[in-house]
């Protein structure tokens, strides 16, 4: 896959139309209040366009109000948040998201995923999803930490099937056979944690920073975002908001790619989505 990428104003088009944009902010284990009230702030005035929140991260009103302080219309961003596991299910799906809309104050969603794969309840908790879509309550609708045999579940039991898959990813983890099978069946793939919380002391991505005259956050950054992967850094620290955005003046070569892809170890920092407990 040959991505070019111009800006922070790059974005990849989903499988029903919608453009996404390519790199954006992610408010992970930010507190709610000025932290992420400000961290919004700095990310919007760095010009980007894409915000990702959920319910679990208890910080969706400081989103929205950082959103409505902006001055930027909410039709000009792109905002992402999600059903949280104790929420499963097809009703309280529902109730969740109606909850979660109130608290960021917008009047639609621009997607809405399934945070983990609940068992016995993430089909019925996409059947709400797909309800939300056709009624227009969210512009696009998908799925968070799925495996290939989930997302096999979700194809075989809907129509619509997902636009998005969230992911853990990185080069320590690029689960190459699933980004495959995400761009087979046309579903974007999106990564949390890309910057593998912090662990980025490794060699490879330190030479590459030398070459490149670059940050070891802003080739890993790069490195996704020329695999076509959807990114969205956490950071709090304005001066880190920016440098992560500051990506596209530069290219990674082939082999500069393929010494980044030869560094999979399979680990993980977060979760195992198959083996999971809360």
């Amino acid at each position: 896959m040959t991505i070019k990428l111009q800006g922070l104003t790059d974005t990849a088009v989903l499988h029903n139309g919608v453009h996404m944009p390519r790199l954006g902010l992610g408010v992970f284990k930010v507190k709610e209040g000025e932290e992420v009230e400000r961290a919004v702030r700095t990310a919007i005035e760095a010009g980007y366009r894409s915000i990702d929140t959920a319910k679990a991260y208890n910080n969706e009103e400081g989103v929205g109000r950082a959103i409505k302080d902006s001055g930027v219309s909410p039709g000009e961003l792109f905002v992402t948040t999600k059903v949280w596991n104790s929420d499963q299910g097809y009703d309280s799906t529902l109730r969740a998201f109606e909850a979660s809309r109130e608290r960021l104050g917008l009047d639609a969603i621009d997607l809405y995923l399934v945070h983990w794969p609940v068992k016995g309840k993430y089909l019925e908790t996409y059947r709400a999803l797909e309800k939300l879509y056709r009624d227009g309550a969210v512009r696009a609708i998908g799925v968070s930490n799925f495996q290939i045999h989930h997302l096999k579940d979700i194809l075989e039991a809907f129509e619509i099937k997902p636009m998005v898959n969230q992911v853990e990813y990185h080069p320590l983890l690029s689960q190459v056979e699933l980004r495959r099978f995400c761009e087979r069946e046309g579903i974007q793939l999106e990564a949390w944690s890309p910057l593998m919380q912090g662990n980025l002391d490794v060699p490879e991505i330190a030479e590459l920073a030398a070459k490149h005259g670059k940050t070891a956050a802003q080739i890993v950054l790069r490195w996704d975002l020329q695999h076509g992967v959807v990114t969205i850094p956490k950071s709090t620290n304005e001066r880190r908001i920016r440098e992560n955005a500051d990506v596209f003046d530069f290219e990674l070569s082939a082999e500069d790619m393929a010494l980044l892809d030869g560094l999979n170890r399979n680990r993980r920092f977060g979760s195992d989505p198959d083996n999971f407990h809360f």
